[in-house]
């Protein structure tokens, strides 16, 4: 169920956290932030390489606990203090402060109320869905919710099904402003009731005999028409998958342009094999309800009326709630797989849960908290100037000394195991599984991140000798993605503590 922390405990939780907060601020308070240690040479030749000057560049390598082994002084810190937009590693705040002030076992509600009595499998009246920010209710889960409506007795309604998205201020961003990519599925702006993501998971299947490859499309939206099949071409893969196969996208020339008739016009290669394509709906704005009706028309519901926008009825108990994985489960997909629009529904949830604002929860009332939350937890310095708290922003910036003090308080923090399980481990899984390095496989815990002209990464470093460090490193410049080789030789000199 959702919890909704009175006031009373919110300020109580945050006033517990002030001290250990102080305590564990590290040792990069007992450096000058700004110390001219020299780069590695390894990083030096890297940033070289992709034409990134080293003041583009800022770092922090220190260790993770320093009051436990002594060692205040930090391996490395250049441009430490110097504000950075983090990209996707900003998500670390997020988090972070998610597990902090809502609790690891935290889960969110999606309550169902039934208007009206039930004969005979008819419902006559409205079945109204309430949603309050549940970032998982994915295709399976909204299958579960309806099946539970069937379980009630239900098969028809004469009324209207009813979605409440009231809970989050609407957000008026085109999913096109941000780089003009609005199918992509890291785009999908957040929503009270989020369904799957909003987006559309598109399986083509090579059918040699037939000349063509079978369409399949999850979840069905209903009255949204796709071909189920596509012409073929090419001949079969007879080992590594051609040249074309990495474009495959643009030879099936998708007409996206009419939310309700989705076309192919070109064909699909032979060679590919099975693929899924999935991206976000054209049509954002009307994809929950789509959804709802499409899946309760498959499971053989039926609905006389219509799927539209309403409100819970005030003051009624629920029929029954949906009750969402936990945030340790949630924060493992936000970090693990880098997921915005996950990140962007928990930011938006610190401030619904807090209960602090009089309308719904929004990205200015989560901000508030955030910083309230850093300054009793972490103190004035380094405080993040944060947007949306995803890291798909251009407005976003941190220090590294920021991040690295953040790692180093949660580090020895309740949450610690938590927090860092949800990082993605070099050369092992989420987005650092492709990650080859033979230095660091294995020994890292660290969350990425990538913008057009930033690249980031910060987490945790394991070394043979069984310290640990904290590692922060961000690069803002417009070469900055081909400066990746350089981070990971950061990383990998840490692993080696800086050679010694």
């Amino acid at each position: 169920m959702l919890f909704i922390p009175s006031r009373a405990r919110f300020k109580k939780g945050l006033a517990a956290g002030l001290l250990a907060g102080f305590l564990g601020l590290g040792s990069l308070l007992a450096s000058p932030p700004g110390t001219a240690q020299g780069l590695p040479p390894e990083v030096d030749a890297l940033l070289a390489r992709a034409k990134v000057p080293r003041e583009a560049l800022a770092a922090v390598v220190v260790d993770a606990a320093p009051a436990l082994n002594g060692k205040s002084a930090p391996l490395l810190s250049w441009r430490a203090n110097a504000a950075m937009n983090p990209a996707s590693v900003m998500k670390l705040v997020t988090t972070y402060a998610g597990l902090e002030l809502l609790g690891p076992s935290f889960t969110w509600n999606t309550p169902v109320y039934v208007d009206g009595p039930i004969a005979n499998g008819v419902l006559a009246g409205n079945l109204i869905i309430q949603g309050k920010g549940d970032p998982k209710l994915v295709m399976e889960r909204l299958w579960l919710l309806l099946r539970r409506v069937q379980g009630l007795g239900i098969k028809t309604i004469t009324g209207d099904i009813l979605l409440d998205r009231s809970a989050f201020a609407v957000s008026m961003q085109n999913p096109a402003d941000f780089d003009g990519e609005p199918l992509r599925p890291y785009n999908v702006g957040p929503d009270a009731l989020l369904i799957n993501y909003k987006t559309l998971v598109m399986t083509f299947t090579p059918n040699p005999a037939s000349g063509s490859a079978t369409v399949s499309v999850e979840p069905p939206l209903a009255g949204v028409q796709l071909p189920g099949t596509v012409p073929l071409t090419g001949q079969p893969n007879s080992g590594a998958a051609p040249a074309e196969c990495w474009d495959y996208r643009a030879l099936l020339k998708a007409d996206f342009s009419d939310p309700l008739r989705v076309a192919f016009n070109g064909s699909y290669p032979m060679a590919c094999g099975e693929k899924t394509w999935t991206v976000a709906y054209p049509d954002p704005g009307r994809y929950a309800e789509r959804a709802v009706a499409g899946m309760w028309q498959e499971m053989g519901g039926r609905l006389d009326g219509q799927v539209r926008e309403g409100a819970a009825p005030p003051g009624q108990k629920p029929a029954f709630e949906m009750v969402s994985p936990t945030l340790t489960e949630v924060i493992r997909d936000i970090n693990k797989f880098s997921n915005n629009v996950m990140a962007q529904q928990l930011f938006l949830t610190l401030s619904l849960a807090a209960g602090q604002q009089a309308g719904p929860a929004s990205n200015e009332a989560s901000r508030e908290l955030v910083r309230s939350w850093w300054q009793a937890r972490l103190g004035e310095q380094d405080l993040p100037l944060l947007d949306n708290g995803s890291g798909l922003s251009r407005l976003e910036r941190v220090s590294p000394q920021g991040l690295a003090r953040l790692l180093q308080t949660a580090y020895v923090s309740g949450a610690m195991p938590e927090l860092m399980a949800s990082l993605p481990i070099i050369g092992v899984d989420g987005t650092l599984k492709r990650n080859r390095s033979r230095v660091s496989q294995g020994w890292a815990h660290l969350k990425t991140g990538t913008l057009r002209d930033a690249t980031a990464l910060a987490g945790y470093v394991h070394t043979p000798s069984g310290r640990r460090l904290v590692v922060v490193a961000i690069i803002n410049h417009p070469n900055a993605p081909a400066a990746r080789p350089a981070l990971d030789a950061l990383v990998d000199w840490a692993v080696k503590e800086g050679g010694r």
